[in-house]
């Protein structure tokens, strides 16, 4: 008999980064893979801790934090630049939610006008408007193509940093602010990373979303077109057309 098939997620400064429930992200892949008999094993890093090896894993997901955190843990991150990197061209999954999309591009600019280097791995960069009370805040609704099909992917969003110079977007925007007030683009998306600023968590929110990582994942470690068995998601569907009702979409 084969062994359980298992995916291994490194969940990245969880004492820190985890603002709007961020943190059920890591729940929702956990319920979703063994609800369909598939293993879930997550390790956790923070500062002071042994160093991760990213290569290792299938899947790396960090959330949202303040400035003062990103600065703290911009620091800490810097010192595995080339494993990262790495590991991203090795196919690991990076799901990188608010600061943590921020700190994979260039720099993040803070509102006193302090520079936070980011690991400079995607070319985008992020700066704070003036106004510490103009916020891009409230609920967003993104459309996203994840492979041949379009999906509506609900979020919460709060965020003073802009973003710029975003190549490749994660969805057009339908309902909310995006990168910057008022932008049509939200997020970052190439290949095997998804960085968004969506929190609420996202996944909870989002099933299809979910499953497209998690199949992704699977088909990459055991090198198969791996079928996902239906999971029962009335309930998540019937929140999902209300929301879009109360939004008009």
């Amino acid at each position: 008999m084969d062994a359980k098939k298992t995916l291994k997620i490194l969940y990245l400064y969880p004492d820190m980064l985890e603002l709007y429930g961020d943190y059920g992200n890591i729940q929702v892949l956990k319920y979703r893979l063994e609800k369909r008999g598939f293993g879930c094993e997550i390790e956790r890093y923070s500062i002071g801790d042994n160093n991760p090896d990213f290569t290792e894993y299938d899947l790396v997901f960090a959330g949202g934090g303040a400035d003062q955190e990103q600065s703290i843990l911009a620091e800490d991150l810097i010192k595995y630049k080339d494993n990262i990197k790495k590991a991203i061209q090795n196919g690991t999954f990076f799901l990188l939610i608010c600061g943590a999309y921020q700190l994979f591009g260039k720099y993040y600019k803070g509102v006193d006008g302090n520079i936070i280097p980011g690991l400079d791995i995607f070319p985008y960069y992020t700066e704070a408007i003036e106004d510490r009370k103009s916020r891009c805040i409230g609920n967003i609704v993104i459309n996203v193509k994840l492979g041949d099909t379009y999906t509506k992917v609900i979020g919460f969003e709060n965020h003073g940093g802009q973003t710029f110079d975003v190549f490749s977007p994660f969805g057009d925007v339908l309902f909310g602010n995006g990168n910057k007030f008022g932008d049509s683009k939200e997020g970052f998306f190439l290949n095997n990373v998804i960085a968004t600023y969506l929190h609420g968590p996202l996944l909870s929110k989002n099933p299809v979303l979910a499953d497209y990582i998690l199949k992704y994942c699977l088909d990459m470690k055991y090198n198969d077109d791996i079928k996902l068995v239906d999971l029962d998601d009335s309930f998540e569907e019937l929140c999902r057309n209300e929301l879009l009702k109360r939004f008009d979409i």
